[in-house]
């Protein structure tokens, strides 16, 4: 029962995430070839900016939101408006300096107007995470894919009319704003059949809040340092054409990070009301499963990608963007690193032992700067994906030791081999269709149809994926059961 609930949604977000890269990276395609490498630098510059901001509006509310409402189910609605009257606020106060901030950098007028717009996109997805912490509660993520496809199909088809209307740099943003606009009215509205969230404002739950926020908010602003201190300094050092060559390889990126966040998103709800009960069986039972499959989804996202890095990017992003193939199979390697920092940190999040991570953030944040300075002097963009790679990876080992010294690992590793073997079969499929991609996009959605089909039947038949699992998930209805039926 637990594996197929699992499961269930985790193919819901995954399909999702599909569809919806598939429209995000067609949005990129027009993007890059419509602004050229300099001109998808100044966009990458200035996204950022703002991103910079909105990350440290995160606060790690989702994830606190999920804790809180898994404890407190008799006042779910008040908790929830409490959140989302918090998140308001909050998202407000700190993404609303973006702009200004921008003023006292050595940007022109055009960037600057690209931060406001950027800021106002990032706005709508912070409101998001009370709404989103909810549908992983009642294991009802559907609605996320709703939101997510709709919302990309919008971008993709905004996109193309940036390019037949030559709407400018602005005109990219304006389509990322509303197309996020709409992703949040999709959620709230998706939402009002499980919870009733409005406006509320009380001082007690506001301070729980704040109290169980305010390490996250001190791990992401360490974070931030080593996470965009690479497009912010390379802006600074090189020039506007390298700028949009690292940019475009980090899109496919950004996109690829954000899936070990949803499965641990449906994960961490399970973690925290088994451990916060004492079932301690059950959350070892879960917190294996959770390894289990972060391994399966991270080693044919690392190894294909790698194989496929040139391709990809050729394809995506033009020609002009064919030096981005290297970018992106150094960056593949940070990719598997926030798989497995993600799996460690929501195992700490899990226990509340979040401020135990504040050290490793420090000592990453410390070393990587200067690394991050001296890697981009000598080597450019490349220095700066290495760099990348060396701060993502002290993140996880640190995020490891961590969890080791409260004696929380403990991990069995059989599945991996197995999970290695599956990998190693869908490799050597994609890496014989190499040669004949070149540059035709059939062929490459050929190679990772036939990589996907070869890995998942190898994991069927290794017995990582259970057949039973897969038989329960045909005859399941759409509607997740809640989280309290576990």
């Amino acid at each position: 029962m637990l594996s197929q609930k699992i499961f269930y949604n985790s193919i819901v977000q995954l399909f999702s995430k599909i569809v919806g890269t598939a429209f995000g990276l067609l949005a990129v395609a027009w993007f890059t070839r419509y602004l050229g490498s300099a001109g998808f630098g100044r966009y990458t510059t200035a996204a950022a900016i703002a991103s910079l901001f909105a990350i440290m509006a995160d606060l790690g509310l989702t994830l606190v939101a999920g804790q809180l409402i898994n404890r407190h189910h008799q006042d779910q609605n008040r908790l929830l408006s409490n959140l989302f009257a918090f998140r308001v606020v909050s998202a407000t106060l700190i993404i609303g300096l973006a702009p200004l901030v921008t003023y006292l950098l050595p940007y022109d007028a055009e960037i600057g107007q690209g931060v406001w717009l950027a800021s106002g996109a990032f706005w709508f997805v912070a409101l998001n995470q009370i709404f989103v912490s909810l549908f992983q509660k009642t294991l009802t993520t559907e609605r996320i894919a709703i939101a997510e496809i709709v919302s990309r199909a919008l971008l993709a088809l905004g996109a193309w009319l940036v390019v037949v209307f030559d709407l400018g740099l602005n005109g990219v943003f304006w389509v990322m704003l509303l197309a996020n606009a709409v992703n949040f009215l999709i959620h709230y509205f998706l939402s009002r059949s499980l919870a009733k969230i409005s406006w509320a404002f009380d001082l007690i739950v506001w301070r729980k809040i704040i109290s169980l926020s305010w390490p996250l908010l001190t791990t992401i602003v360490l974070n931030l340092v080593y996470l965009k201190a690479d497009i912010i300094i390379l802006s600074f050092l090189r020039s506007e054409a390298e700028v949009g060559l690292y940019g475009a390889a980090y899109k496919v990126i950004d996109v690829l990070v954000s899936l070990p966040f949803v499965f641990a998103g449906l994960i961490l709800p399970l973690l925290v009301s088994h451990w916060s009960s004492g079932h301690q069986e059950k959350y070892l039972l879960v917190k294996q499963k959770f390894f289990d499959y972060t391994v399966a989804l991270a080693a044919p996202l690392t190894v294909g990608g790698i194989i496929l890095a040139g391709p990809i990017m050729r394809l995506v992003a033009g020609p002009d963007f064919a030096a981005s193939g290297r970018v992106l199979q150094v960056l593949m390697l940070a990719v598997l690193a926030v798989f497995i920092s993600c799996f460690f940190t929501h195992l700490m999040i899990s226990r509340e032992q979040q401020k135990r991570l504040i050290p490793y953030y420090i000592f990453t944040a410390v070393t990587a700067l200067p690394l991050y300075y001296f890697l981009i002097v000598n080597y450019g963009y490349l220095g700066a994906a290495w760099a990348t790679v060396y701060s993502e990876t002290a993140m996880a080992l640190g995020s490891a030791l961590a969890l080791r010294r409260l004696g929380g690992v403990n991990l069995h590793w059989n599945v991996v081999l197995r999970i290695i073997s599956a990998t190693a079969l869908m490799s050597a499929a994609v890496l014989a269709m190499l040669p004949i991609i070149n540059n035709q996009f059939g062929w490459l959605i050929l190679a990772v149809a036939l990589g996907a089909t070869i890995y998942i039947l190898a994991l069927v038949a290794f017995g990582v994926v259970n057949r039973q699992d897969l038989n329960n998930l045909i005859g399941r209805r759409l509607n997740g059961p809640s989280i309290n039926q576990l």
